[in-house]
């Protein structure tokens, strides 16, 4: 994959780029108040390529026009017995790329992805505090779910059927 948005460069995540990816979602993590959990909820992001790629899922990056890593995204394949299911995954973009459309073009990307991969359901899990990601999941389609279980730091989960 290599794409453009407006000023921006979207790419599959590779290996080479664990420690920029560590320190974006860290930090966006952070500036939103919620706690990084590296030994559990983002030990996915210590290698993407054997978490996701190798799993059939997909991680990708955004840089700007300088190269500098300004957003991610993934699609992590779920082991479900109703079907095929992934799970909307480390969508974080910086505070400069954010109002401008980008994350709507992501977030429609991973959905076509998912289709391209055959699965029937996306799903994610979300903290309140994320008010414009809930509006842009709500807008395409995702729709409040309950789960037995959630990460430490998500309290609402959402999903769509494909």
């Amino acid at each position: 994959m290599n794409l453009t948005f407006k000023d921006y460069r979207i790419r599959a995540a590779r290996s080479a780029d664990s420690a920029a990816i560590k320190k974006l979602v860290f930090g966006v993590l952070q500036d939103y108040g919620l706690q990084p959990d590296e030994g559990s909820t983002d030990a996915d992001i210590a290698d993407v390529e054997t978490s996701y790629n190798s799993r059939g899922g997909f991680f990708g990056v955004v840089e700007d026009k300088e190269e500098t890593l300004v957003g991610t995204f993934g699609l992590y394949p779920l082991e479900e017995e109703s079907g095929r299911v992934a799970e909307v995954r480390k969508m974080y973009l910086l505070p400069s790329a954010r109002g401008k459309g980008l994350g709507a073009f992501l977030l429609d990307e991973l959905l076509r992805i998912a289709r391209e991969k055959g699965f029937s359901r996306v799903e994610l899990e979300t903290a309140q505090v994320l008010k414009e990601a809930i509006k842009l999941y709500e807008k395409r389609g995702f729709r409040p779910v309950c789960r037995k279980e959630m990460s430490c730091r998500c309290d609402q989960a959402y999903a769509l059927d494909l």
